[in-house]
């Protein structure tokens, strides 16, 4: 079993930068792969950020060049950097894992993902 926790949401004006920080334990974090998702206030969930185990990632396109996904294997932790946020990134993150036997291999569907936090609220205002 794993255990996911999300810590690091909150309110920030537009423009502002977050933080998002999971912190995995129960299993061999090395060997996971992670993912980021978010849903909004009467939407759907939808997929954020990936990394594999290997530490290759890959991001929805709105987010490209704004949002850094990273993991820290000694302190089992995985991280969302989130910088020039905007209204529209408001919404509930959770963080995802999933064992996986390709280190270099990420995962964008949530389906795809077997554990998940309990997620964190972002609210970026206008």
């Amino acid at each position: 079993q794993v255990q996911l926790v999300e810590s690091g949401g909150g309110l920030v004006q537009a423009g502002g930068s977050l933080r998002l920080s999971c912190a995995a334990s129960g299993r061999t974090f090395s060997s996971f792969a992670m993912g980021w998702f978010r849903q909004a206030p009467g939407k759907e969930r939808e997929f954020v950020a990936a990394i594999s185990a290997a530490g290759g990632t890959y991001y929805k396109d709105s987010v490209k060049g704004r949002f850094t996904t990273s993991r820290d294997g000694a302190k089992n932790r995985v991280y969302l950097q989130m910088n020039s946020l905007k209204p529209e990134d408001t919404a509930v993150y959770y963080c995802a894992a999933r064992a996986t036997s390709y280190s270099g291999r990420y995962y964008t569907q949530d389906y795809e993902y077997t554990y998940w936090g309990q997620g964190t609220q972002v609210t970026v205002s206008s």
